[in-house]
Protein backbone atom coordinates (compact mmCIF):
# COMPACT_ATOMS: atom_id res chain seq x y z
CA UNK A 1 0.00 0.00 0.00
CA UNK A 2 3.04 2.41 0.80
CA UNK A 3 4.52 1.78 -2.47
CA UNK A 4 1.15 2.49 -3.89
CA UNK A 5 0.55 5.84 -2.51
CA UNK A 6 4.64 6.64 -3.64
CA UNK A 7 3.41 6.05 -7.30
CA UNK A 8 0.43 7.53 -6.89
CA UNK A 9 2.17 10.68 -5.23
CA UNK A 10 4.97 10.79 -8.19
CA UNK A 11 1.66 10.67 -10.79
CA UNK A 12 0.51 13.84 -9.51
CA UNK A 13 3.52 15.34 -9.74
CA UNK A 14 4.58 14.19 -13.24
CA UNK A 15 1.07 15.02 -14.66
CA UNK A 16 1.18 18.75 -14.79
CA UNK A 17 4.26 18.21 -16.45
CA UNK A 18 2.83 16.15 -19.18
CA UNK A 19 0.20 18.14 -19.81
CA UNK A 20 1.94 20.95 -20.22
CA UNK A 21 3.86 19.40 -22.52
CA UNK A 22 0.65 18.45 -25.01
CA UNK A 23 1.07 21.46 -27.59
CA UNK A 24 -2.27 21.84 -29.86
CA UNK A 25 -0.13 24.52 -31.49
CA UNK A 26 2.11 22.13 -32.98
CA UNK A 27 -0.14 20.77 -35.30
CA UNK A 28 -1.67 22.38 -38.38
CA UNK A 29 -4.26 21.15 -40.99
CA UNK A 30 -5.96 21.94 -44.35
CA UNK A 31 -8.53 20.68 -46.69
CA UNK A 32 -7.85 19.20 -50.38
CA UNK A 33 -9.83 20.94 -52.62
CA UNK A 34 -11.48 17.81 -53.23
CA UNK A 35 -12.25 17.54 -49.34
CA UNK A 36 -9.64 15.02 -47.93
CA UNK A 37 -8.71 16.67 -44.67
CA UNK A 38 -4.83 16.64 -43.54
CA UNK A 39 -3.56 16.77 -39.92
CA UNK A 40 0.42 17.36 -39.34
CA UNK A 41 2.61 16.78 -36.34
CA UNK A 42 5.85 17.25 -36.78
CA UNK A 43 8.11 15.57 -34.48
CA UNK A 44 12.00 15.15 -35.42
CA UNK A 45 13.25 13.52 -32.71
CA UNK A 46 13.31 10.43 -35.18
CA UNK A 47 13.62 9.85 -38.67
CA UNK A 48 10.34 7.81 -38.96
CA UNK A 49 6.65 8.95 -40.01
CA UNK A 50 3.21 7.88 -39.09
CA UNK A 51 0.49 7.76 -41.61
CA UNK A 52 -2.79 6.81 -40.58
CA UNK A 53 -5.63 7.36 -43.57
CA UNK A 54 -9.23 7.09 -41.57
CA UNK A 55 -12.30 6.39 -43.67
CA UNK A 56 -15.43 7.17 -42.34
CA UNK A 57 -17.52 3.69 -43.18
CA UNK A 58 -17.65 0.87 -41.26
CA UNK A 59 -20.33 -1.76 -40.49
CA UNK A 60 -22.73 1.13 -39.58
CA UNK A 61 -22.71 2.37 -42.78
CA UNK A 62 -23.88 -1.26 -44.03
CA UNK A 63 -27.52 -2.97 -44.58
CA UNK A 64 -29.02 -6.55 -44.69
CA UNK A 65 -27.91 -8.29 -47.24
CA UNK A 66 -24.11 -6.77 -47.66
CA UNK A 67 -22.88 -7.05 -44.13
CA UNK A 68 -19.27 -7.33 -43.74
CA UNK A 69 -18.66 -5.74 -46.88
CA UNK A 70 -16.50 -2.86 -45.35
CA UNK A 71 -14.52 -5.39 -44.01
CA UNK A 72 -13.74 -6.90 -47.09
CA UNK A 73 -12.06 -4.33 -48.28
CA UNK A 74 -9.63 -4.22 -45.95
CA UNK A 75 -7.99 -7.22 -47.14
CA UNK A 76 -8.65 -5.76 -50.72
CA UNK A 77 -7.03 -2.45 -50.45
CA UNK A 78 -3.95 -5.15 -50.13
CA UNK A 79 -4.58 -6.45 -53.57
CA UNK A 80 -3.33 -4.21 -56.41
CA UNK A 81 -4.29 -1.34 -58.33
CA UNK A 82 -3.39 0.49 -61.73
CA UNK A 83 0.47 1.23 -60.72
CA UNK A 84 1.18 -1.30 -58.10
CA UNK A 85 0.15 -5.08 -58.61
CA UNK A 86 -1.16 -7.42 -56.09
CA UNK A 87 0.85 -7.33 -52.78
CA UNK A 88 3.26 -5.42 -54.23
CA UNK A 89 2.21 -2.22 -50.85
CA UNK A 90 3.27 -4.39 -48.61
CA UNK A 91 6.44 -5.69 -50.89
CA UNK A 92 7.36 -1.91 -51.80
CA UNK A 93 6.59 -0.60 -48.20
CA UNK A 94 9.35 -3.72 -46.60
CA UNK A 95 11.69 -2.70 -49.10
CA UNK A 96 11.91 0.89 -47.80
CA UNK A 97 12.19 -0.52 -43.80
CA UNK A 98 8.23 0.14 -42.88
CA UNK A 99 5.30 -1.57 -42.28
CA UNK A 100 1.46 -1.31 -41.46
CA UNK A 101 -1.39 -2.59 -40.45
CA UNK A 102 -5.59 -2.08 -40.81
CA UNK A 103 -9.04 -2.42 -38.75
CA UNK A 104 -12.20 -2.20 -39.83
CA UNK A 105 -14.68 -1.20 -36.54
CA UNK A 106 -18.59 -0.06 -36.70
CA UNK A 107 -17.52 3.57 -37.68
CA UNK A 108 -14.78 3.53 -39.48
CA UNK A 109 -11.76 1.59 -41.52
CA UNK A 110 -8.29 2.80 -40.76
CA UNK A 111 -4.95 2.35 -42.43
CA UNK A 112 -1.89 2.62 -40.44
CA UNK A 113 2.17 3.42 -42.48
CA UNK A 114 4.92 3.47 -40.34
CA UNK A 115 7.89 4.05 -42.43
CA UNK A 116 11.12 5.76 -42.44
CA UNK A 117 10.89 9.81 -43.54
CA UNK A 118 12.82 8.97 -46.44
CA UNK A 119 9.84 6.67 -47.95
CA UNK A 120 7.36 9.62 -47.49
CA UNK A 121 7.05 10.22 -51.46
CA UNK A 122 6.14 6.55 -52.29
CA UNK A 123 3.91 6.22 -49.43
CA UNK A 124 1.41 9.12 -50.89
CA UNK A 125 2.30 7.57 -54.37
CA UNK A 126 1.05 3.72 -53.21
CA UNK A 127 -2.10 5.46 -51.00
CA UNK A 128 -3.43 7.74 -53.81
CA UNK A 129 -3.23 4.65 -56.31
CA UNK A 130 -5.16 2.27 -54.04
CA UNK A 131 -7.54 4.66 -53.59
CA UNK A 132 -8.02 5.97 -56.98
CA UNK A 133 -7.83 2.85 -58.85
CA UNK A 134 -8.19 -0.18 -56.72
CA UNK A 135 -8.21 -3.68 -58.63
CA UNK A 136 -11.57 -5.60 -58.96
CA UNK A 137 -10.10 -8.62 -59.96
CA UNK A 138 -12.83 -11.24 -59.88
CA UNK A 139 -10.17 -14.03 -59.15
CA UNK A 140 -8.65 -11.92 -56.12
CA UNK A 141 -12.02 -11.28 -55.07
CA UNK A 142 -13.21 -14.89 -54.61
CA UNK A 143 -9.85 -15.25 -53.37
CA UNK A 144 -10.21 -13.14 -50.44
CA UNK A 145 -14.13 -13.83 -49.94
CA UNK A 146 -12.56 -17.17 -49.21
CA UNK A 147 -10.49 -15.70 -46.91
CA UNK A 148 -12.64 -13.57 -44.91
CA UNK A 149 -15.15 -16.68 -44.82
CA UNK A 150 -12.09 -18.38 -43.13
CA UNK A 151 -11.17 -15.55 -40.51
CA UNK A 152 -14.95 -15.51 -39.47
CA UNK A 153 -14.98 -19.32 -38.69
CA UNK A 154 -11.97 -18.70 -36.71
CA UNK A 155 -12.10 -15.21 -35.07
CA UNK A 156 -16.45 -15.79 -34.66
CA UNK A 157 -18.12 -19.44 -35.64
CA UNK A 158 -15.07 -21.25 -33.59
CA UNK A 159 -14.52 -18.65 -31.06
CA UNK A 160 -16.08 -18.80 -27.93
CA UNK A 161 -15.86 -14.92 -27.16
CA UNK A 162 -16.69 -13.97 -30.67
CA UNK A 163 -19.57 -16.18 -30.72
CA UNK A 164 -21.25 -15.22 -28.05
CA UNK A 165 -20.06 -11.54 -28.33
CA UNK A 166 -21.93 -11.13 -31.92
CA UNK A 167 -24.96 -12.69 -30.14
CA UNK A 168 -24.77 -9.82 -27.10
CA UNK A 169 -24.92 -7.56 -29.82
CA UNK A 170 -28.02 -9.22 -31.82
CA UNK A 171 -29.78 -8.98 -28.74
CA UNK A 172 -28.66 -5.20 -27.69
CA UNK A 173 -29.34 -3.62 -30.82
CA UNK A 174 -33.08 -4.47 -31.90
CA UNK A 175 -33.00 -1.33 -34.98
CA UNK A 176 -29.78 -0.06 -35.34
CA UNK A 177 -26.93 -1.23 -36.98
CA UNK A 178 -24.50 -1.64 -34.40
CA UNK A 179 -26.26 -4.96 -34.19
CA UNK A 180 -24.74 -6.72 -37.07
CA UNK A 181 -21.30 -8.21 -36.78
CA UNK A 182 -18.29 -6.47 -38.30
CA UNK A 183 -16.95 -9.54 -40.21
CA UNK A 184 -20.76 -9.88 -41.86
CA UNK A 185 -23.11 -12.91 -41.85
CA UNK A 186 -21.50 -15.89 -43.50
CA UNK A 187 -25.29 -15.58 -46.19
CA UNK A 188 -23.96 -11.90 -47.03
CA UNK A 189 -20.40 -13.09 -47.10
CA UNK A 190 -21.02 -15.18 -49.79
CA UNK A 191 -23.21 -12.94 -52.13
CA UNK A 192 -21.80 -9.49 -52.18
CA UNK A 193 -21.85 -8.95 -56.00
CA UNK A 194 -19.75 -6.88 -58.18
CA UNK A 195 -21.90 -4.20 -58.07
CA UNK A 196 -22.53 -4.55 -54.30
CA UNK A 197 -18.62 -4.04 -54.01
CA UNK A 198 -18.29 -1.04 -56.73
CA UNK A 199 -20.62 1.15 -55.19
CA UNK A 200 -19.89 0.33 -51.72
CA UNK A 201 -16.25 1.43 -53.13
CA UNK A 202 -17.00 4.51 -54.36
CA UNK A 203 -19.05 5.84 -51.73
CA UNK A 204 -16.75 5.05 -48.43
CA UNK A 205 -13.46 5.33 -49.82
CA UNK A 206 -14.01 8.90 -51.61
CA UNK A 207 -11.05 11.47 -50.34
CA UNK A 208 -13.82 13.72 -49.20
CA UNK A 209 -14.74 10.58 -46.52
CA UNK A 210 -11.12 10.45 -45.68
CA UNK A 211 -8.93 11.80 -42.77
CA UNK A 212 -4.99 11.66 -42.99
CA UNK A 213 -2.90 12.08 -39.85
CA UNK A 214 0.54 12.34 -40.27
CA UNK A 215 2.94 12.47 -37.45
CA UNK A 216 6.70 12.34 -36.89
CA UNK A 217 9.64 13.49 -39.29
CA UNK A 218 7.83 15.73 -41.80
CA UNK A 219 7.23 19.23 -42.52
CA UNK A 220 3.89 20.62 -42.85
CA UNK A 221 5.31 22.23 -46.39
CA UNK A 222 6.41 18.43 -47.66
CA UNK A 223 3.18 16.62 -46.75
CA UNK A 224 0.63 19.53 -48.47
CA UNK A 225 2.85 19.32 -51.38
CA UNK A 226 2.81 15.84 -51.45
CA UNK A 227 -0.83 15.99 -50.83
CA UNK A 228 -1.90 18.43 -53.18
CA UNK A 229 0.09 16.41 -55.80
CA UNK A 230 -1.22 12.55 -55.39
CA UNK A 231 -4.33 13.22 -53.69
CA UNK A 232 -5.98 16.02 -55.03
CA UNK A 233 -6.82 14.90 -58.29
CA UNK A 234 -8.97 12.52 -56.93
CA UNK A 235 -12.64 13.28 -57.37
CA UNK A 236 -14.87 13.73 -54.37
CA UNK A 237 -17.90 11.52 -54.49
CA UNK A 238 -21.12 11.15 -52.44
CA UNK A 239 -20.74 10.61 -49.21
CA UNK A 240 -22.38 7.63 -47.16
CA UNK A 241 -25.86 8.49 -46.55
CA UNK A 242 -26.18 9.82 -43.24
CA UNK A 243 -27.52 7.04 -40.28
CA UNK A 244 -30.84 8.28 -38.98
CA UNK A 245 -31.80 5.15 -36.82
CA UNK A 246 -32.23 5.41 -33.47
CA UNK A 247 -31.69 2.09 -31.04
CA UNK A 248 -35.07 2.88 -28.93
CA UNK A 249 -34.89 2.58 -24.84
CA UNK A 250 -34.71 -0.35 -23.90
CA UNK A 251 -37.16 -1.27 -21.62
CA UNK A 252 -36.65 -4.90 -19.46
CA UNK A 253 -33.58 -7.04 -19.37
CA UNK A 254 -32.73 -9.19 -22.27
CA UNK A 255 -31.21 -13.05 -22.07
CA UNK A 256 -29.64 -14.81 -25.16
CA UNK A 257 -27.72 -18.08 -24.26
CA UNK A 258 -24.79 -20.01 -27.13
CA UNK A 259 -24.49 -23.81 -26.16
CA UNK A 260 -21.58 -25.35 -27.83
CA UNK A 261 -18.21 -27.65 -26.71
CA UNK A 262 -16.25 -25.75 -24.73
CA UNK A 263 -14.83 -26.22 -21.32
CA UNK A 264 -15.64 -23.35 -19.81
CA UNK A 265 -18.59 -21.20 -19.80
CA UNK A 266 -18.49 -17.30 -20.68
CA UNK A 267 -20.47 -14.51 -19.90
CA UNK A 268 -21.23 -10.90 -21.47
CA UNK A 269 -23.60 -8.11 -19.86
CA UNK A 270 -24.37 -5.02 -21.93
CA UNK A 271 -25.83 -1.71 -20.79
CA UNK A 272 -26.37 1.16 -23.52
CA UNK A 273 -24.63 4.57 -23.07
CA UNK A 274 -24.03 7.28 -25.06
CA UNK A 275 -21.88 8.24 -27.75
CA UNK A 276 -18.23 8.82 -27.61
CA UNK A 277 -18.69 12.57 -27.81
CA UNK A 278 -21.10 12.46 -25.16
CA UNK A 279 -20.04 14.41 -21.76
CA UNK A 280 -20.61 11.58 -19.50
CA UNK A 281 -18.31 8.93 -21.17
CA UNK A 282 -15.40 10.48 -18.68
CA UNK A 283 -17.18 9.46 -15.41
CA UNK A 284 -18.39 5.89 -17.67
CA UNK A 285 -14.60 5.37 -18.45
CA UNK A 286 -13.81 6.29 -14.53
CA UNK A 287 -16.45 3.88 -13.35
CA UNK A 288 -14.86 1.12 -15.85
CA UNK A 289 -11.48 1.69 -14.11
CA UNK A 290 -12.74 1.47 -10.81
CA UNK A 291 -14.40 -1.92 -11.58
CA UNK A 292 -11.52 -3.73 -13.24
CA UNK A 293 -8.44 -1.69 -13.94
CA UNK A 294 -5.78 -3.89 -11.70
CA UNK A 295 -5.50 -6.54 -9.29
CA UNK A 296 -7.00 -3.86 -6.73
CA UNK A 297 -9.97 -3.05 -8.85
CA UNK A 298 -13.45 -4.16 -7.61
CA UNK A 299 -14.64 -6.92 -9.82
CA UNK A 300 -10.97 -8.89 -10.00
CA UNK A 301 -10.47 -8.15 -5.92
CA UNK A 302 -13.50 -9.99 -5.69
CA UNK A 303 -13.93 -12.81 -8.01
CA UNK A 304 -10.69 -13.18 -9.16
CA UNK A 305 -9.18 -12.79 -6.19
CA UNK A 306 -10.87 -13.42 -2.55
CA UNK A 307 -13.49 -15.85 -4.07
CA UNK A 308 -11.76 -17.36 -6.85
CA UNK A 309 -15.51 -17.49 -8.70
CA UNK A 310 -13.50 -16.36 -12.22
CA UNK A 311 -10.27 -16.84 -14.68
CA UNK A 312 -10.98 -12.75 -15.22
CA UNK A 313 -13.66 -10.13 -14.34
CA UNK A 314 -13.20 -7.32 -16.36
CA UNK A 315 -15.74 -3.99 -18.07
CA UNK A 316 -14.95 -1.73 -20.44
CA UNK A 317 -16.99 1.52 -21.98
CA UNK A 318 -17.37 1.10 -25.98
CA UNK A 319 -17.23 4.53 -27.87
CA UNK A 320 -18.99 5.00 -30.76
CA UNK A 321 -20.39 7.06 -33.04
CA UNK A 322 -23.75 6.75 -31.66
CA UNK A 323 -24.82 5.35 -28.39
CA UNK A 324 -22.49 2.57 -27.21
CA UNK A 325 -22.44 0.37 -24.78
CA UNK A 326 -21.04 -0.39 -21.11
CA UNK A 327 -19.57 -4.31 -20.85
CA UNK A 328 -18.69 -6.60 -18.01
CA UNK A 329 -17.09 -10.01 -18.88
CA UNK A 330 -16.39 -12.75 -17.36
CA UNK A 331 -14.84 -15.82 -17.61
CA UNK A 332 -16.02 -18.42 -14.75
CA UNK A 333 -13.57 -21.41 -13.08
CA UNK A 334 -14.62 -24.83 -13.92
CA UNK A 335 -17.05 -26.05 -11.65
CA UNK A 336 -18.59 -22.73 -10.96
CA UNK A 337 -22.07 -22.08 -11.85
CA UNK A 338 -22.46 -19.37 -14.20
CA UNK A 339 -25.29 -18.30 -11.55
CA UNK A 340 -23.21 -17.47 -8.74
CA UNK A 341 -20.70 -14.99 -10.78
CA UNK A 342 -23.52 -13.27 -12.43
CA UNK A 343 -25.37 -12.79 -9.01
CA UNK A 344 -21.48 -11.62 -7.77
CA UNK A 345 -21.48 -9.15 -10.50
CA UNK A 346 -24.51 -7.88 -10.07
CA UNK A 347 -23.85 -7.00 -6.56
CA UNK A 348 -20.95 -5.03 -7.47
CA UNK A 349 -22.57 -3.31 -10.00
CA UNK A 350 -25.82 -2.53 -7.53
CA UNK A 351 -22.60 -1.16 -5.39
CA UNK A 352 -21.73 1.50 -7.46
CA UNK A 353 -25.20 2.59 -8.11
CA UNK A 354 -25.86 2.93 -4.40
CA UNK A 355 -23.10 4.54 -2.97
CA UNK A 356 -20.21 6.75 -4.04
CA UNK A 357 -16.50 5.41 -4.97
CA UNK A 358 -13.83 6.26 -2.01
CA UNK A 359 -11.69 9.19 -2.53
CA UNK A 360 -8.81 6.24 -2.78
CA UNK A 361 -10.41 4.28 -5.65
CA UNK A 362 -11.07 7.71 -7.68
CA UNK A 363 -7.29 9.10 -7.76
CA UNK A 364 -6.26 5.66 -8.97
CA UNK A 365 -8.78 5.22 -11.47
CA UNK A 366 -7.62 8.89 -12.96
CA UNK A 367 -4.04 7.67 -12.47
CA UNK A 368 -4.61 4.36 -14.41
CA UNK A 369 -6.58 6.41 -17.50
CA UNK A 370 -3.96 9.06 -17.77
CA UNK A 371 -1.39 7.19 -17.77
CA UNK A 372 -3.25 4.85 -20.57
CA UNK A 373 -3.38 8.00 -22.29
CA UNK A 374 0.33 9.37 -22.02
CA UNK A 375 1.46 6.20 -23.13
CA UNK A 376 -0.06 6.51 -26.45
CA UNK A 377 0.96 10.12 -26.48
CA UNK A 378 4.66 9.13 -26.15
CA UNK A 379 5.07 7.22 -30.05
CA UNK A 380 3.79 9.03 -33.45
CA UNK A 381 2.21 6.38 -34.05
CA UNK A 382 -0.12 6.68 -30.77
CA UNK A 383 -0.48 10.39 -31.35
CA UNK A 384 -1.95 9.73 -34.79
CA UNK A 385 -4.22 7.24 -33.68
CA UNK A 386 -5.05 10.10 -30.95
CA UNK A 387 -5.56 12.91 -33.28
CA UNK A 388 -7.85 10.84 -36.09
CA UNK A 389 -9.79 9.27 -33.50
CA UNK A 390 -10.42 12.84 -31.57
CA UNK A 391 -11.13 14.29 -34.85
CA UNK A 392 -13.76 11.60 -36.40
CA UNK A 393 -15.57 10.55 -32.64
CA UNK A 394 -15.06 13.59 -30.47
CA UNK A 395 -15.54 16.11 -33.78
CA UNK A 396 -12.22 18.15 -33.37
CA UNK A 397 -8.62 16.62 -33.03
CA UNK A 398 -8.21 19.49 -30.56
CA UNK A 399 -10.46 17.46 -28.39
CA UNK A 400 -7.34 15.01 -27.65
CA UNK A 401 -5.79 17.76 -25.62
CA UNK A 402 -8.43 18.15 -23.32
CA UNK A 403 -8.35 14.69 -22.41
CA UNK A 404 -6.29 14.69 -19.05
CA UNK A 405 -8.75 17.80 -17.59
CA UNK A 406 -11.69 16.03 -18.91
CA UNK A 407 -10.74 13.17 -16.36
CA UNK A 408 -9.92 14.96 -13.66
CA UNK A 409 -12.59 16.93 -13.44
CA UNK A 410 -14.78 13.55 -12.84
CA UNK A 411 -15.90 13.60 -9.29
CA UNK A 412 -17.14 10.44 -7.26
CA UNK A 413 -21.00 12.05 -7.12
CA UNK A 414 -20.27 11.73 -11.26
CA UNK A 415 -19.24 8.34 -11.15
CA UNK A 416 -22.84 7.23 -9.10
CA UNK A 417 -24.90 9.55 -11.24
CA UNK A 418 -23.89 7.52 -14.56
CA UNK A 419 -23.73 3.88 -12.65
CA UNK A 420 -27.39 5.27 -11.72
CA UNK A 421 -28.56 6.58 -14.79
CA UNK A 422 -27.21 3.77 -17.03
CA UNK A 423 -26.39 0.68 -15.21
CA UNK A 424 -29.91 -0.40 -14.51
CA UNK A 425 -31.58 -3.96 -14.58
CA UNK A 426 -33.95 -3.07 -16.88
CA UNK A 427 -31.32 -1.54 -19.76
CA UNK A 428 -28.95 -4.85 -19.56
CA UNK A 429 -28.59 -7.79 -21.76
CA UNK A 430 -26.73 -10.73 -20.36
CA UNK A 431 -25.18 -13.41 -22.84
CA UNK A 432 -24.20 -16.32 -21.36
CA UNK A 433 -22.08 -19.43 -23.29
CA UNK A 434 -22.91 -22.60 -21.87
CA UNK A 435 -20.56 -25.19 -22.50
CA UNK A 436 -22.39 -28.38 -24.05
CA UNK A 437 -21.41 -31.21 -21.87
CA UNK A 438 -23.56 -29.22 -18.81
CA UNK A 439 -26.20 -29.51 -20.54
Amino acid sequence: MRTLVAHAAALLLLFPALLAALDPKGVRTFTLANGMKVIVEEDHDIPNVAMYLFYQVGSRNERPGITGISHFFEHMMFNGAKKYGPKQFDVEMEKAGGSNNAYTARDVTVYTDWFPRTALRLMFDMEADRIQYLSFDPKIIESERGVVASERLTRTDNNNFGLIYEQLNAAAYTAHPYGWPVVGWPSDIQAWSMEDLKAHFKMGYAPNNCLMVVVGDVSFDEVQKLAKEFMEPIPRQQPPPAVRTVEPPQLGERRVSVVKRSELPYQLVSWHVPKASHADIPALQVLSAVLSEGRSSRLYSRMVDREQLALSASAEVEQQLDPGQFLAYVRPRAGVDTAKTEKVLFEEIERVRTAEIRADELRKAKNQLLTQFYRQMKTISGRANQLGTAEIFLGSYEQMYGTPSRFEAVTAADVLRVAKQYLGPNQRTVATLIPEAAK
